[in-house]
């Protein structure tokens, strides 16, 4: 069976089109992150605890203020120092974040997924949690084998004010960008910030290749299963 009926696909990147190991990517990241802050002159322990506290501000966004502004705010509230600061860590996502790869499993039906659904024309959407810069962004679609273009939109804290699993974040999509979602489907690893969406009536997969589950929820209502079932169900 085929979802002829879906025109929009809309894809989460960490543990979906990218599997990996969440926790040694979070510590290979960390570790990383925590040498360049040293090699800058920081506090390594107060600028990880403000990374924590940025990105905790920017799920709770509530749509006034971009991510990016709401999370410099407290990253770095210093007005002096700042714009210095992002483009040497721009620097650090373009070079020392490669290192951060060695976590990630690139799943070769991800490129297959993408590279159909646009020849058969239909409009795909990166909807990672938009907590990350567009570099750091852009090096996590480079690993899944794709390019930023292959989506008509990738969310990244520059271009959002809403983030997972604030339901506002999937609404303002689907708003902006005029999706029905009758005809709609969204595909991710998450079982509450992804599959969220299916209170806006959008169509949900659950990818268990890298299942998140943190909730304990009831899973067994979601239409579920690998990357490549998705895949051959629905794509091939």
């Amino acid at each position: 069976m085929k979802m002829t009926m879906i025109e929009n696909y809309l894809f989460d990147l960490d543990g979906t089109l990218l599997p990996l190991d969440e926790d040694v990517f979070l510590q290979k990241y960390l570790g990383l992150l925590s040498k360049k802050f040293i090699e800058l002159g920081y506090d390594s322990k107060v600028m990880i605890d403000r990374l924590w506290q940025g990105t905790k501000a920017m799920v709770n966004n509530n749509g006034l203020y971009s991510n990016e502004e709401v999370f410099w705010n407290i990253f770095h509230p210093e007005i002096e120092g700042r714009q210095a600061l992002k483009i040497k860590l721009e620097n650090f996502y373009k070079n020392e974040f490669s290192h951060v790869f060695d976590s990630t499993s690139p799943n070769p039906f991800s490129k297959k997924i993408i590279e159909n659904l646009k020849v058969k024309g239909k409009r795909v959407f990166l909807l990672t949690n938009p907590i990350f810069p567009l570099v750091a962004t852009q090096r996590r679609v480079e690993w899944a084998g794709l390019n930023i273009d292959d989506f008509e939109l990738v969310t990244t804290y520059e271009n959002s004010a809403y983030a997972k699993p604030n339901i506002e974040y999937y609404d303002s999509i689907l708003k902006n960008y005029n999706l029905d979602p009758k005809m709609t489907i969204m595909v991710g690893n998450d079982a509450y910030e992804d599959m969220i969406v299916q209170e806006l009536g959008v169509k949900v997969y659950l990818v268990k290749d890298c299942l998140k589950n943190n909730q304990n929820l009831d899973i067994s209502h979601f239409d579920q299963g690998s990357l490549e079932d998705f895949y051959k169900k629905y794509i091939d």
